[in-house]
């Protein structure tokens, strides 16, 4: 595992190398929401949807990183301004985000509020950008494809419809199952089902095999959540870099709270498993995208 870990590390300073040059300039005068924005997403985290989004294009053959890089960028800006505004008092009200002050505790809920609107434009800026520039028909097309995927799964029918359910169903004692795994798929999986499928997508993969990688990233995003779940109540907030207890205090229906630990941990860990093997059937030369998901059984931030 410590040489997982290593190579973990590296691969995560790639794909922050490769899209830390999207971020915008911190100047004129609407520079504080640049520096808002640029405070969180250079905040650190092992980029897993970037990761995930690459290891995916290079599964089916990418090549060229130049092609990637720009969906790899908008999806952590997308990641990235979600976290802003879950921390917001409205919302979690969370004040320490990977060891750090939220980004409303460093600047100010309006300035937060700004920071996470600017970052989700600006995600989509970044893609348009690149799509404009794209002189290949063919590439092109996939890129536009790649493009509805992220603006789907980030949007109402993804991320943002799973997080206003999660606000609804706060403070209520009869979630049921089926509405919690609605809330796990869209606010959590969504995103990384779009890294996996887009990577496919743009490195050409077949539609059946974007599939099988929307299935693996259905997997791997619960399996995620619930792992997530199980931290806030067995975690050290030291190692976590955010406050423990949140989703018990702010009276929210977990995995955990509606199964039991003993049966979320048995489940994470038969949905990580599920997740390898669909991508092992595409591949057996690509062990680090399996090790990917199986280090979410055991991370313990």
């Amino acid at each position: 595992m410590s040489d997982f870990n290593e190579l973990l590390n590296k691969k995560a300073e790639e794909a922050y190398d490769l899209i830390k040059v999207y971020i915008p300039e911190e100047e004129g005068l609407q520079k504080r929401v640049a520096e808002a924005m640029n405070y969180s997403f250079n905040s650190g985290g092992k980029r897993l949807r970037p990761l995930f989004m690459i290891e995916s294009y290079r599964l089916f053959g990418g090549k060229d990183l130049s092609k990637i890089a720009p969906f790899m960028a908008a999806i952590e800006m997308i990641h990235t301004y979600s976290l802003i505004h879950d921390d917001l008092p409205a919302m979690d009200n969370d004040d320490y985000r990977r060891g750090r002050l939220t980004n409303h505790k460093m600047f100010d809920e309006a300035t937060a509020i700004l920071a996470g609107d600017g970052l989700l434009n600006y995600a989509f800026e970044t893609v348009s950008k690149a799509m404009k520039e794209e002189t290949d028909i063919d590439m092109l097309k996939r890129m536009v494809s790649a493009n509805e995927v992220l603006s789907r799964k980030a949007g109402i029918y993804g991320m943002i419809g799973g997080q206003i359910v999660d606000l609804e169903m706060e403070h209520k004692k009869d979630v049921s199952l089926d509405t919690l795994l609605f809330i796990h798929k869209c606010k959590t999986a969504a995103l990384i089902e779009a890294s996996l499928m887009i990577g496919a997508i743009i490195a050409g993969a077949s539609d059946e095999d974007v599939k099988k990688m929307e299935n693996a990233g259905y997997n791997t995003g619960l399996a995620f959540q619930i792992q997530d779940d199980i931290l806030d109540v067995t975690g050290d907030s030291a190692v976590l870099g955010k406050s423990v207890g949140s989703d018990e205090k702010n009276e929210k229906t977990t995995y955990v709270s509606l199964k039991g630990l003993k049966e979320s941990e048995d489940e994470q860990k038969r949905l990580s498993e599920e997740a390898v093997e669909i991508v092992k059937g595409l591949s057996k030369d690509d062990p680090f995208l399996c090790d990917l998901i199986e280090y979410l059984i055991t991370r313990n931030k």
